[in-house]
This record gives C-alpha cells, structure tokens and sequence, in this order.
C-alpha cells in the first residue's frame, strides 16, 4: 500500500503539472430533453418538474436513459425515471415525448431522502446502478455526518434490487460530511472508486478495493470500505473534483470523466483522463472539454452546470450523458479519435 500511495503521489505531481484553466470543447450537443418531455406511467403526478443527471446504457438498437427527477420542491427529494430512445432517432431535431418508468426511489434509511446521480455500469456481464443515496440524517441538524452514502443496486429479472451501501470504517466515518460520485470497476481486482467530502470541508478523489462478493449479495448490506488512496487532488483553480462517469474500455485502458468546479464561478466543468487496469492514470487531458455553454447548461435550477454520469462507445464516437444546470437530460457525442488524440499527446510517463 505504500508502494501504491507513493506512485500515486507520483502520478498526481504530474497531473497537476500538465492542467490548466482552459477550455476546448470538443462535445457536440445531440438532444436536450427536460421534465415536461417526460411522462411517469406508474405515478400519479404524471410530469416531472425537473429531469437531470442521467446515465445510460444500450440495449441492442435502443438507449436507455436514466435520469434524476423532481417530482415537486419541498425537499428536492430526487427518484430515477427510465426511458428508452431509439438509436435512429437521436439526432433527430424534432421536440419528442418520452414515457417513463419510476424504477429507483426511497426506501431505506440510507436514500430516505432521495436517490441521486446514477453511474450504470457492467460487470461480468451483469448491470449495476451506483447512486448517491441522501440518508435519514440528511434534515437533520444535529447529525453532520455521513449526509450522502453511495448506495448500488443489481438490475435482475427486469428490476433493480438494492444489494449494497459503502461506509468508511467506524473510526473514520465521524469525519466523513458525506460520499458521492461513486461506482465500481472489475480489472484484475474489484475497485471502488468515489468522491469523499470530510468535515474539515477538504474533498478527495478516492479508490479502494472492495471484496468481490459484494456484487452476488442477495439482500442489501454495508459494506466497510477499507485503505483508500487519494488519486488526485483539485487544482489551484477548482474548489473540488469529482468522479463523472464509470470507465469505457479503449484497447487496453479505460477512458474515465471527470467534473471540476471553478473557485470563481463555481462552474462545473469535465475534463478526461486514462488509466491502466491497475487503476493508475496514465494520461489527462490538459483543459477542460466540456463546459456551460448552451443556454440550458447556464440556466436552471442549479446555474453553469455540466454533470455526466453516463458514457457508451458506439463505433467511432462516445455518447455521453450529462445534467444541464439541474434542469435538462442532455446527450452529447464526442469523437473517439479526437479525445485519444488529446490523451495520447499528454501521457504522464
């Protein structure tokens, strides 16, 4: 572990070397889709306020979105709503309809409060959802810790079934205010990778190994994570860092999002990074290539916000998903070629 912490040190010197505050957007906007757009077929209140930070994935011909709703703004309670677009309509301009099904919602003590931000991924060729679930201390203000826990659940039988939530250890957990941003990724190990925020009001990007018999549990369970590793820390520039989609495999690394935060503005912004399947990052993208730039990526509920949470290769291109300032369902689609390129120039090594 020691090795690891000091190769990640490493690595992070060098990251910190090649970033700056610029950006090149290189992220082609397809469709933007807000609540209004979108029907609940099991649940009364049939239009959601607001839909936003959605991740995909594809079934066959078909791309199904899963976004964050608002069904009303009394405590912003979020659920996730499931929708299907057809691949040959996804860069059609017209204004379409989209009939959803509520899936995800609060049920336990850990996303009593709501259930946010959802990265779907696949392992061993079964899907996962890791969402960030707010907890039952959430309103609470005599309880300062542990506000948001990651919570994943295992999509079987056409439903999505709660299996897991990650706490720090006990001597840990009482300075943790909250985790977000977090999934799984299966190499030659099982990792955890998630976004810490302490009480000390410091945030880490984190990775840890979790036992892989975390994804066969049959009823949901807390799993203690155990040593982690900073990977990387905020720039000069940025107030915090945060993971923004789960890994897509390109030939031997994986390509991986993330969000930083402007400590003028406090504009959310992503930029890319790659890494081995040990986990160590290997190259970055020296600029953000992604930023608020349309006008409902600048206005809404939360302004000059871009979050994506989902991210699928399709031949030459990357479909990404991302929330719109808090208010919009937004795709986008980036050229495999162009980001490589970037990537490839800016190795660590």
């Amino acid at each position: 572990m020691i090795a690891q912490r000091d190769r990640w040190h490493e690595i992070s010197n060098k990251i910190a070397n090649k970033r700056r505050f610029e950006t090149k957007d290189i992220v082609k906007r397809i469709k933007a889709i807000c609540g209004h757009d979108i029907t609940l077929k099991n649940y009364p209140i049939k239009v959601p306020r607001v839909a936003f930070n959605p991740s995909i994935h594809l079934f066959g011909n078909k791309l199904r979105v899963y976004a964050r709703i608002i069904i009303g703004y009394y405590t912003y309670t979020s659920a996730i709503a499931e929708f299907d677009i057809p691949l040959e309509e996804l860069y059609e301009n017209t204004q379409k309809k989209y009939e959803a099904e509520l899936t995800v919602y609060p049920t336990t003590r850990y996303d009593l409060w709501g259930v946010e931000d959802p990265r779907v991924y696949e392992i061993d060729g079964e899907l996962y959802m890791t969402y960030t679930g707010r907890t039952v201390f959430y309103f609470n203000p005599e309880v300062k810790t542990e506000r948001t826990l990651p919570v994943t659940a295992r999509y079987e039988n056409g439903k999505w079934k709660k299996i897991a939530v990650f706490r720090m250890p006990d001597e840990i957990r009482s300075f943790v205010a909250s985790d977000k941003n977090a999934f799984m990724v299966k190499s030659d190990k099982l990792m955890f990778f998630h976004r810490l925020h302490m009480l000390n009001d410091k945030f880490y990007l984190a990775v840890c190994n979790v036992p892989e018999n975390v994804l066969k549990s049959e009823e949901l369970q807390e799993i203690e994570i155990g040593e982690n590793i900073t990977v990387m820390e905020a720039a000069p520039f940025e107030s915090k860092i945060g993971w923004a989609t789960p890994p897509v495999k390109v030939n031997d690394e994986y390509l991986v999002l993330i969000h930083g935060v402007d400590r003028e503005l406090s504009a959310y912004r992503v930029f890319a990074v790659l890494m081995n399947k040990e986990g160590f990052f290997t190259a970055v993208t020296p600029f953000y290539i992604l930023e608020p730039r349309e006008i409902y990526e600048q206005y809404g509920d939360r302004p000059f916000v871009v979050f994506p949470c989902g991210i699928q290769r399709i031949e030459d291109r990357l479909i990404i998903s991302y929330g719109g300032a808090d208010s919009f369902v937004v795709l986008g689609e980036i050229k495999l070629d162009d980001l490589m390129s970037i990537l490839y120039e800016n190795r660590l090594d």
